[in-house]
């Protein structure tokens, strides 16, 4: 678990950086600053409860907060396509945000997954 909750923390990380630039560049480059935000936020969130996991006070808070870092991918997830569909963001620029996007979907289900089987035999 520990060698995931790694790769988790970094990948978490590099995610809410590219989230972070892709908000500068539709903020500079588009003027688009309300979907942007919302992108920003969620985007940013998940890495923070990674995060904030790392030190919870149990298994049931370390599952809570990577389960509402699970809702907070989804959510940008949504606003990428949103801001793809709405032309605010190229094909390319999408689906390399929305590839890393779902690798962290992936990740977080796969450790809430593991946390609860390791729980049930405690």
């Amino acid at each position: 678990m520990e060698k995931k909750e790694n790769v988790l923390k970094e990948k978490s990380y590099a995610f809410a950086l590219r989230i972070v630039k892709a908000h500068k560049y539709l903020a500079k480059e588009q003027n688009e600053y309300v979907l942007s935000k919302q992108l920003l936020r969620a985007g940013t969130a998940v890495g923070a409860l990674v995060r904030e996991a790392e030190y919870a006070q149990s298994k049931a808070d370390f599952i809570s907060k990577m389960s509402i870092a699970l809702k907070e991918a989804n959510e940008t997830d949504y606003w990428i396509m949103l801001l793809r569909d709405s032309e605010y963001i190229n094909l390319t620029m999408s689906k390399s945000l929305i590839e890393d996007c779902e690798e962290l979907l992936r990740l977080l289900i796969s450790s809430i997954k593991t946390t609860k089987t390791t729980n049930k035999g405690q």
